[in-house]
């Protein structure tokens, strides 16, 4: 059976990464952590040096090492592994020490640009799930299924209200449906990677489904991608 490349984009707290492995579980397909993938890159850029003392990325040398960075991610006991120059280190990169360095590395452009690259290599074969906002649009414009994930600000607010209550936070409902308002169009309108639905995306409203409900109707659509193919 053909394995096909699964694009999904969408708007913030509507379950994207939960559901993208959800799906990826299911049907045995590689989630793409796109993540773990700059953790990678800073994970190398720790290992070479390539920081100021004081915590400025060396971004000339990093550019010049760019071409020797190979990232891949596999199934490894059922689970998404990043491998790094051919080496597992899964266990390295959700170290604190990449933590407290990797947001510098993935603000850089040319960075991206790389590992969009890589991406697009790991895409070819097909048999990977892959969330984020240009997903469709941009990484991957011929994957076979494109999903565009969407709920009312509402709803989003909702969940994102819950998820900070669980946490022992005491937020304030209108200022976090602000906050969902302000990033809808902050990721609609940023220069960088905007959100964008592709004409050939399937909108998925997921607003009043369950995440059982949710998670049936995207392997429906799966399997009638599959029967088409």
């Amino acid at each position: 059976m053909k394995k096909i490349t699964i694009a999904i984009d969408g708007h913030s707290s509507c379950g994207k990464s939960t559901m993208a492995k959800e799906l990826a579980r299911k049907v045995g397909y590689v989630y793409v952590d796109t993540g773990a993938m700059y953790r990678a890159v800073t994970l190398y850029a720790l290992r070479h040096q390539l920081f100021a003392a004081d915590g400025a990325v060396l971004e000339v040398a990093l550019r010049e090492a760019m071409p020797q960075i190979d990232i891949d991610q596999r199934l490894v006991d059922g689970k998404t592994t990043t491998f790094l120059n051919g080496e597992n280190v899964e266990r390295e990169i959700r170290g604190l020490e990449v933590s407290n360095h990797v947001s510098p590395i993935a603000a850089i452009p040319f960075v991206r640009t790389a590992l969009v690259a890589q991406q697009q290599k790991m895409g070819r074969e097909g048999g990977i799930v892959m969330d984020g906002r240009d997903i469709g649009t941009v990484v991957f414009p011929n994957a076979e299924l494109k999903l565009f994930l969407t709920a009312s600000p509402e709803v989003r607010a909702q969940r994102r209200f819950l998820e900070l209550q669980e946490k022992g936070e005491q937020p304030v409902f209108e200022d976090v449906l602000r906050d969902v308002n302000e990033r809808d169009y902050r990721d609609t309108h940023r220069q960088e990677s905007p959100l964008s639905k592709a004409d050939d995306a399937i909108e998925v409203d997921n607003s009043d489904m369950t995440r059982e409900q949710q998670t049936q109707h995207i392997l429906d659509l799966f399997n009638k991608c599959i029967a088409q193919q």
